[in-house]
C-alpha cells in the first residue's frame, strides 16, 4: 500500500526499529498513527488537528504524506486550527466558530468573501497620520492601521492600478517608508472577519 514507504522514519536503521514508541519525535508518532490508521487502505480517513504541536519540519512532512494520501484516492476529513494548513490542503473547507458552521467554499471563494486585495505600506518618521489621509480617498474601504509597527493596510479595488496610486501620492508627499506590497486576503482575514477574532483565539478559549 501507499502508507509504509510515507510513514517510515528510516527503515534501515536497526536503532529506530528496536526503538520504543515513546522514545520517538513527535512526528514519528504521528507518521506512526497515521501507518496504523492505513492498514486497513481505509477510502475515507478522519484526522483530527494531526499537527498540533509539532515542529515546522515534521508538520511539512505530514502534510506531503495527507498530500500522498489524498492523490492515491483516499478522500479526507481534516480538522485544524492551523488555517495555512487548510489554505494548503483542503478542497473543501467547513469553519466553524463555537460549534456553528459559518461559511463552506474553497480557500479562493472564502478570501474573496470578505474582500478585495489590500495595499500594505510601512511608514517611517511618524508620518503614518499623514500617510493614511492620502491614502483614504484611494481605498475601497476602511483603512485598517497599526500604530505600533507604523503599517496601514488599505482595501483596494483594482489591485496593482492602485497600488500603483498610493506609490505616487506618498512619493509627491516626500512620505519615507520602509516596505510597500500588494496583498491578497489570507484565511485568517476570512476567520477574523466572520467571528471578530483571529483563529488563534479560538485555540486560546478551548
Amino acid at each position: 500500500g501507499r502508507a509504509p514507504a510515507s510513514v517510515s522514519e528510516n527503515r534501515s536503521s536497526n536503532s529506530s526499529a528496536r526503538r520504543p514508541v515513546k522514545g520517538y519525535s513527535g512526528g514519528m508518532r504521528r507518521r506512526l498513527d497515521l501507518a496504523c490508521s492505513l492498514v486497513a487502505e481505509p477510502p475515507v480517513l478522519f484526522l483530527d488537528e494531526p499537527t498540533t504541536g509539532l515542529d515546522p519540519r515534521s508538520r511539512l512532512e505530514l502534510w506531503d504524506v495527507i498530500r500522498e494520501l489524498v492523490g492515491g484516492g483516499t478522500t479526507l476529513l481534516l480538522t485544524t486550527q492551523y488555517l495555512e494548513e487548510a489554505d494548503q490542503l483542503a478542497d473543501d473547507i467547513l469553519v466553524i466558530d463555537r460549534g456553528r458552521a459559518i461559511a463552506r467554499g474553497t480557500a479562493d471563494e472564502l478570501k474573496a468573501s470578505v474582500g478585495s486585495q489590500r495595499v500594505e505600506v510601512t511608514v517611517l518618521d511618524g508620518r503614518l497620520a499623514e500617510a493614511v489621509a492620502l491614502v483614504e480617498p484611494l481605498a475601497d474601504g476602511e483603512i485598517d492601521v497599526d500604530e505600533e509597527s507604523g503599517k496601514l493596510r488599505a482595501p483596494v479595488a483594482d489591485g496593482s492600478v492602485s497600488l500603483r496610486a498610493v506609490l505616487r501620492a506618498i512619493e509627491e508627499a516626500d512620505i519615507p517608508i520602509d516596505e510597500v506590497g500588494l496583498a491578497r486576503p489570507t484565511l485568517d482575514d476570512v476567520f477574523l472577519t466572520l467571528t471578530g477574532r483571529s483563529a488563534d483565539d479560538e485555540g486560546s478559549e478551548s
